[in-house]
């Protein structure tokens, strides 16, 4: 197979696997096509062999992670944890609707950050549904939030997000230096989000709320679980230090959790390998393989020569922009997959610019990152489908913006702390 035909046939597989992800006809798990599709890549030599292996071996810890930390999120709510902040939140509003959005956009900002934006999407958005209808608010407003500071609020650790495990991986930073550089894009962007989330919102937010009725058996705050996230959390830090996978400390935090819920038979083996998803693991295991295709037959060469070289603010701002673009072209994880031996070579600062255009850049539209396509199937199931036009347009307002203070901020960052 010639070089164009490579690049072609592997643009077509990738295509055809993302739709399917998308659509996942009869609920079919998004690897039913994407494991075939792998094989074909690697047999056709698209893909050889040796370099097929050495890509599932690099992103075996970084698949790891994300299964482990997925039933830490999920042992977390099963502890109460969600549904202990709900309740904190609807009765520290009071009945205001402000208050209400400025704690879930906090509750989800932190949710997001520390236990990954799929735990914001899959089980704080139900509470806050649940929230919302508590305290009889429009709940349009708080599960936009969700979804989009699922995306927004992942910039600030390596942990918070799978693209931000795979550039962290690449990037040579410690844990401690990855978060201080991304700390005031991170605010940045959450703080741009808000303000446009009081602007256009404002209809619903007027139309009130009022106090939550007392609950006869309140959620108390699950204070071993959260004693375990703050260990998990400096464990995280340690493992950086000592140059170790993060993957072993969420293994600990996940392993302590799920032995006392097994120990008090609140859960079962079966019900945590479930909740470690391992179907989708898969799925991203064989997206990189294809990935790598598109990549090495054309696609890595093509972004080579568009990117501009360095650190200036105008480069950052080309390769955020770029990256957005991208992301909503060929969704946040293929397209990271695609920048990561470029922006890789040229250093933190493009890096992490690049990490900020595809996580920030899907709030553009559902097939930008598999996060939002998941938050709009929860939605739907609970009877709470949103609207495209409205997604859309709520993503013209806050994307670009995002995209150019985080970007700054960032610029800022780097000449403040350096790398």
């Amino acid at each position: 197979m010639n070089t164009v035909t490579a690049e072609i046939v592997s643009v077509v597989l990738l295509l055809g696997v993302l739709a399917f992800a998308v659509v996942r006809p009869r609920g079919l798990p998004e690897a039913t096509l994407a494991v075939p599709v792998a094989v074909l890549v690697t047999v056709t030599g698209a893909v050889p062999w040796p370099e097929a292996r050495a890509q599932v071996g690099s992103l075996l810890p970084v698949v790891g992670f994300l299964a482990a930390i997925l039933v830490l999120a999920q042992l977390c709510a099963d502890e109460g944890l969600f549904t202990a902040a709900g309740d904190l939140v609807a009765r520290a509003c009071g009945g205001r609707t402000g208050p209400l959005l400025g704690g879930v956009f906090v509750v989800a900002s932190v949710i997001t950050a520390v236990l990954s934006l799929d735990a914001t999407v899959v089980l704080l958005t139900p509470v806050v549904l649940a929230t919302a209808a508590r305290v009889g608010a429009r709940p349009r407003p708080y599960v936009y939030a969700c979804a989009h500071l699922a995306n927004s609020a992942s910039l600030l650790l390596p942990v918070s997000n799978l693209t931000n495990l795979l550039a962290f991986t690449a990037s040579g930073l410690s844990f401690t230096r990855f978060a201080a550089l991304m700390t005031l894009p991170w605010l940045a962007a959450i703080a741009v989000e808000y303000a446009v989330f009081r602007r256009v919102f404002a209809a619903d937010l007027a139309a009130g709320a009022y106090p939550p009725r007392p609950r006869e058996d309140p959620p108390g705050i699950p204070a071993f679980t959260l004693v375990v996230l703050a260990l998990t959390l400096g464990g995280f830090v340690v493992t950086s230090f000592a140059g170790a996978e993060p993957l072993w400390a969420a293994l600990a935090g996940a392993g302590v959790l799920a032995v006392r819920a097994l120990a008090k038979r609140e859960t079962t083996v079966r019900g945590l390998v479930r909740s470690a998803n391992p179907l989708f693991c898969l799925f991203v295991l064989a997206l990189g393989v294809v990935v790598k295709a598109v990549v090495d037959n054309g696609l890595g060469a093509g972004i080579d020569a568009f990117l501009p070289d360095g650190s200036s603010l105008p480069a950052l701002l080309a390769v955020a922009a770029v990256a957005a673009v991208l992301a909503n072209l060929i969704n946040n994880l293929p397209a990271i997959l695609a920048l990561l031996p470029v922006v890789a070579a040229a250093g933190p600062g493009p890096l992490l610019a690049a990490l900020i255009g595809v996580n920030l850049g899907p709030n553009l539209t559902y097939v930008g990152s598999l996060a939002t396509l998941l938050w709009r199937r929860i939605l739907h199931t609970h009877g709470a489908a949103p609207d495209l036009g409205h997604f859309t347009r709520l993503g013209l307002l806050t994307v670009p913006a995002t995209l150019a203070v985080s970007t700054v901020a960032l610029w800022g960052a780097l000449q403040l702390i350096g790398v």
